[in-house]
């Protein structure tokens, strides 16, 4: 465990679990697969390949010679390589500061490097799930949430589904292995939907702790 995270008395969990809730799943996004699908390394090393390519082809049709115009575009490398070096380094912190875990009561968060967050989801408050999977297994896990729970997109990111702005859906992202989340997710949802008779949640449910503290439905840093 990370000296950050040694107050913490279960890996990912802020406190310990209270009687009868236990651990069924817990996992972490891939950083390799942060670094490509959130961090979006991969269209950046094209855009600076494309930029080089740019100017070996500007500089020779102005009439600079081939060895010239490599060298102009070499300039070029540094630039990137120093770019993709710190969204790789954004990627690895991310996924070294992050834990999902299911219990058998509720999602449980915790991420954040200078300042370690832990996002509480009771399933009461999940309406559904969606899983984005890729050929290869890996995908992320996105719920929806019973209105009007809200968590703000700003604390969230980057464990948010893209493109929900206005209604964030929190999500487990970047996971190798995405099957073995989404099944123990849907077995929870279904237990709990039919324990609960789709019984509406209070707002309160949804809540955040920020090194320990507690805020409401929508989260803020203490």
């Amino acid at each position: 465990m990370s000296g950050e995270h040694d107050f913490e008395p279960i890996r990912g969990l802020p406190s310990d679990l209270p009687p009868g809730e236990t651990i069924l799943w817990q996992g972490e996004p891939d950083w390799t697969l942060m670094a490509r699908r959130v961090f979006r390394v991969d269209w950046v090393a094209a855009y600076f390949v494309a930029l080089m390519a740019w100017r070996v082809v500007d500089s020779t049709a102005n009439g600079q010679d081939l060895a010239t115009a490599l060298l102009a575009a070499a300039w070029v490398a540094p630039i990137g390589i120093v770019g993709l070096g710190l969204l790789m380094g954004l990627a690895y912190l991310n996924s070294r500061t992050t834990v999902y875990t299911l219990t058998n009561r509720r999602l449980v968060m915790r991420f954040g490097a200078a300042l370690t967050k832990a996002i509480n989801i009771p399933y009461k408050i999940i309406d559904s799930a969606a899983v984005s999977q890729k050929a290869d297994g890996s995908g992320d896990v996105a719920l929806q949430l019973v209105k009007p729970n809200k968590i703000s997109i700003v604390l969230l990111w980057p464990h948010a589904r893209p493109g929900f702005i206005a209604q964030p859906q929190p999500a487990l992202r970047c996971l190798r292995d995405s099957t073995k989340a989404a099944a123990v997710l849907a077995e929870c949802l279904r237990l709990t939907h039919e324990q609960s008779h789709a019984t509406a949640p209070r707002v309160g449910d949804a809540s955040t702790t920020s090194n320990g503290g507690n805020v409401g439905a929508e989260p803020a840093l203490a």
